[in-house]
């Protein structure tokens, strides 16, 4: 005959114990002596803080609902395996029920994902880019494409339209697909949403260059200045921004950083900036027009380029 062993204190039988879920304790109410430990807490796993019961939601198994996904979760059926021909034992498998469509979303969104963990992407660029890439698989524009490539451009187009754009060439390093690939999709992309980015300018890069090059808010300012009157003096037509910045630091530089150092930033090669910055040297006296009046800008750079 199987007879249930009772727990209680043995100074005092007959008090009352406390369970102390969190230590795993059960306590003496009168002498505070443990009289049992590692205990099971078989209260609920889950908190809830509607004012109604009726509508509280007990459920905590998987992740949050993706109102992208066609499905908004995901559920999962544990299924009866037939023997193998060794006739081993039965054995169980799960199996997730997902469309193909949702597959390919949640493809998407993972690579979009790991691309802006690299490059410590805002949630807000990665929730637009998640959005970009429901749409363009929705309308089927880039059949025939990889998800690879769609999600690069997506995440691309992202950070224009956040205001916070990063060069092909920075996408490129953290994606698995090449350069001329994702501008082919970027491309179809615009068409097909029909929708547009905002022209990148010099400014959109500088901070982040010079901050990356350790440069000090006196040369930022001065580069900023320089790559501005660039454009607005047309002195480098046919030139990228991203080229005209990276020259326009150079300049304001003066030797402390190399092209090759500017450009392993920029993404630049070093023979873009020399030819950017031979176009912009002879009217340096332009470009550094209201910059000679800087108090925080180096007076023996003003004195070098006053000399030119």
């Amino acid at each position: 005959m199987n007879r249930t062993a009772k727990i209680g204190c043995r100074e005092h039988p007959d008090a009352a114990l406390i369970e102390d879920y969190r230590a795993g304790d059960m306590i003496c109410s009168e002498c505070g002596l443990v009289v049992g430990d590692r205990v099971i807490d078989v209260g609920s796993e889950w908190r809830t803080f509607s004012n109604e019961k009726a509508n509280a939601d007990p459920s905590r198994v998987g992740a949050a609902e993706n109102p992208l996904l066609g499905s908004n979760d995901l559920s999962t059926i544990i299924a009866r395996a037939e023997p193998n021909a060794s006739g081993e034992g039965l054995k169980y498998s799960s199996k997730k029920q997902m469309s193909s469509s949702d597959r390919s979303l949640i493809s998407g969104f993972k690579e979009i994902n790991d691309m802006a963990d690299k490059i410590n992407l805002a949630k807000t660029i990665v929730e637009r880019a998640h959005l970009l890439f429901k749409q363009v698989h929705d309308s089927k524009a880039t059949k025939g494409r990889s998800n690879d490539a769609i999600a690069s451009a997506c995440l691309y187009i992202s950070c224009r339209q956040e205001g916070v754009p990063r060069t092909f060439k920075e996408i490129c390093a953290v994606s698995k697909v090449s350069k001329k690939e994702i501008g082919r999709c970027f491309k179809l992309i615009l068409k097909a949403l029909e929708t547009n980015v905002d022209t990148i300018t010099t400014g959109d890069f500088m901070v982040r260059f010079c901050s990356n090059l350790g440069l000090s808010s006196a040369i930022q300012k001065a580069a900023t200045h320089i790559a501005r009157r660039a454009v607005d003096l047309d002195i480098v037509p046919g030139r990228s921004p991203i080229s005209v910045a990276a020259a326009a630091i150079y300049m304001a530089c003066q030797d402390s950083k190399t092209p090759k150092e500017i450009g392993d930033i920029a993404g630049v090669a070093e023979v873009t900036i020399r030819q950017s910055y031979k176009l912009m040297a002879p009217r340096a006296a332009d470009l550094f027009q209201l910059i000679f009046h800087d108090q925080d800008f180096s007076s023996s750079i003003i004195t070098k380029f006053n000399k030119l």
